[in-house]
């Protein structure tokens, strides 16, 4: 089950990195030419016109991206992409942001996995995005949040589903396969009300792979998150020795492209991926993530750089926001 339009690419836009002006990126910071609200605003906005020119049609944003939500649901008016305009966005509930605009914020987001949040939420995001979200999702959910287990969340998620909204969750963390298939088992009056999943999956965290794949066969929707690994494996990267992995450095020459295009490619190589998204902060990011689209590699291009998702995580974890 998709929700893209037949002839748009599969990359999407994620505006985890566009709409606050910290994160945990790679270089995030100096991706920035202008921190303030109007200056982040212009910037989110040159990118999903960019974005928009290339031919992607899907833009995933939260509760929880400072104003990404407001960010894209202005943009959406300005240029007038409403309904037959081929758009699809996607929004996420769970966490709140208690930034305040700081990059040097002590807590960026709180997690609160309730009805109460649900409750609330569900309106902000229409009211931000000035629309429906085609996909409405958990904000990293895991077993130990119980909300899996919340018959009020699950009971007011199917009223979301069976009014025509796609409801899902994002997973995060060593455990995402575990999480997805407790997802994949849920039911309510013994219907599923869930139909999408976006999940993190890159060359060195590949562990969700076969549960995605067990989703995209069960007719979820598949969106794919973080597969450059929040600039890990872009020409930011780090690994040690201060350079993108060797492998994927000498596969980005053979290709002529960017880390990052080969990253990205090794994922649209998954054919359970759905959509994968870009992570892009600028227009040139954006443009060298394009490039990943009319590459053809192998699905396990790269595996030999796969690393225990404990260590993974852990590594994620320690990444400064910034």
């Amino acid at each position: 089950m998709t929700f893209l339009p037949a002839d748009a690419p599969r990359l999407g836009l994620g505006l985890a990195a566009l709409g606050r002006p910290g994160y945990i990126n790679l270089g995030h910071g100096a991706d920035l030419a202008d921190r303030s609200v109007e200056g982040l605003r212009a910037q989110a906005w040159a990118v999903l016109d960019a974005a928009w020119a290339a031919g992607v049609r899907y833009f995933d944003t939260a509760r929880s991206y400072g104003l990404g939500e407001t960010f894209l649901g202005g943009w959406l008016a300005a240029r007038g992409l409403g309904p037959g305009s081929g758009v699809r966005v996607g929004s996420k509930w769970g966490y709140t942001y208690v930034a305040d605009w700081r990059p040097d914020a002590p807590t960026h987001e709180v997690k609160t996995h309730d009805l109460p949040t649900l409750t609330r939420q569900w309106p902000e995001t229409l009211a931000a995005l000035g629309r429906t979200p085609d996909a409405y999702l958990i904000h990293s959910a895991t077993l130990d949040s119980g909300v899996l287990d919340n018959a009020g969340v699950l009971g007011r998620l199917a009223e979301l589903a069976a009014s025509g909204v796609r409801v899902g969750l994002s997973t995060s963390g060593p455990a995402q396969a575990d999480t997805l298939r407790r997802a994949l088992a849920v039911r309510v009056d013994g219907v599923t009300p869930f139909s999408v999943v976006q999940a993190t999956w890159n060359v060195l965290d590949p562990s969700a792979g076969a549960s995605l794949a067990e989703a995209h066969a069960a007719g979820w929707t598949v969106v794919v998150k973080e597969g450059v690994a929040n600039g890990r494996l872009t020409a930011h990267g780090l690994t040690g020795q201060g350079d993108v992995p060797a492998p994927l450095a000498r596969l980005a020459h053979e290709h002529g492209v960017t880390p990052d295009a080969i990253a990205l490619a090794a994922v649209l190589a998954q054919p359970w991926a759905d959509v994968v998204l870009s992570g892009a902060s600028t227009t040139a990011q954006l443009a060298q993530n394009l490039t990943a689209l009319p590459l053809t590699l192998p699905a396990d291009t790269l595996r030999e750089l796969a690393q225990p998702p404990a260590g993974y995580w852990a590594a994620r974890a320690a990444l400064p926001w910034q």
